[in-house]
């Protein structure tokens, strides 16, 4: 007469796999690393900490100067300030392509302020740009499009993949708002004090709401992308609307 055994077997030849279930944090190693590695990334490409406070030599030497020595050696002197950030860089065998970017950005600083013989045209260039990058950032959440998520997808080479996944693209939605509210500010504050001549506070201004700004929007996009990596994985919007509707 068979055993029980044999009777468990002949019923369940298949043996039974036990699925692992997935939580609402899942922690995961490999996550935490690949999110790591790309916020290295980014970091080297913004210079470091140390390449953000860098980038504000050049406006806390033009002012004073300009009201000591005039527009022209203050013109000459925010160049050579940003000249020799680049040669310490070069020394110190750190990447250069931001040191090279910030110079030629106070280079264009200062062809603009020659040009208007104005010191308050050196800051004219970082007020447009503002108005620019906050435009495009809030015009890629109106095509559900966050920048943060192509940025990041760019970075960690998953490309678009996050686009099907409409918790994933909220996050990445809340982290790109946050960068439209940075670059907005400073074009309303800043463009409001050149406009009113106040070129003093406009340095004030462009160094306060420049590093310290971008040290905020940078942990909100951390935050998001980290949120966003430990959500379990969802089924894309357009299967779930299938879904929900065969259900209906």
């Amino acid at each position: 007469m068979p055993s029980s055994d044999e009777y468990r077997t002949a019923a369940d030849p298949e043996p039974t796999v036990a699925l692992p279930v997935a939580t609402d944090n899942p922690v995961d190693p490999e996550i935490d690393a690949e999110v790591e590695q790309a916020e290295q990334t980014l970091l080297e490409q913004l210079g470091g900490l140390s390449g953000l406070i860098y980038s504000t030599l050049p406006v806390l030497v033009f002012v004073p100067v300009n009201t000591v020595a005039g527009l022209t050696a203050a013109i000459w002197a925010a160049l050579g300030v940003a000249a020799g950030v680049l040669g310490w860089r070069l020394f110190r065998h750190s990447p250069v392509q931001p040191a090279i970017s910030g110079f030629l950005g106070v280079g264009v600083c200062a062809f603009i302020a020659s040009r208007t013989g104005e010191a308050k045209g050196f800051f004219l260039f970082g007020i447009y740009t503002s108005l620019v990058y906050g435009g495009v950032f809030a015009a890629s959440i109106l095509f559900r499009w966050p920048l943060v998520g192509v940025i990041w997808g760019a970075l960690n080479g998953h490309g678009t993949a996050w686009r099907g996944d409409r918790r994933i693209r909220r996050l990445y939605d809340l982290a790109t708002v946050v960068w439209v509210v940075v670059f907005g500010a400073r074009y309303l504050v800043q463009s409001q004090l050149y406009d009113t001549d106040h070129t003093t506070w406009l340095a004030v201004a462009r160094i306060g709401m420049g590093w310290p700004l971008t040290a905020v929007a940078l942990v909100v996009t951390v935050w998001a992308v980290r949120r966003a990596g430990h959500l379990p994985v969802g089924k894309p919007d357009s299967a779930r609307a299938g879904t929900d509707s065969a259900r209906a």
